[in-house]
């Protein structure tokens, strides 16, 4: 038991090749791109969103 929460508990070489597998069986290869397009676009919009913010506060002082 000790050597399995090891194993998890340290992201090393063969914890992300275990997450890599697993990703990949869930959802495929055709999946995994159309996924990543979705996230970076989410982590932009999340970008400009916390930007517009910002200036909107500089312009109010």
């Amino acid at each position: 038991m000790m050597s399995l929460n090891m194993f998890l508990a340290i992201p090393g070489g063969y914890s992300i090749i275990l997450i890599v597998v697993v990703v990949l069986l869930l959802f495929g290869g055709r999946k995994i791109p159309e996924l990543m397009r979705g996230l970076g676009s989410g982590i932009k919009e999340f970008k400009d969103a916390t930007k517009d913010d910002e200036t909107k506060k500089v312009e109010k002082e």
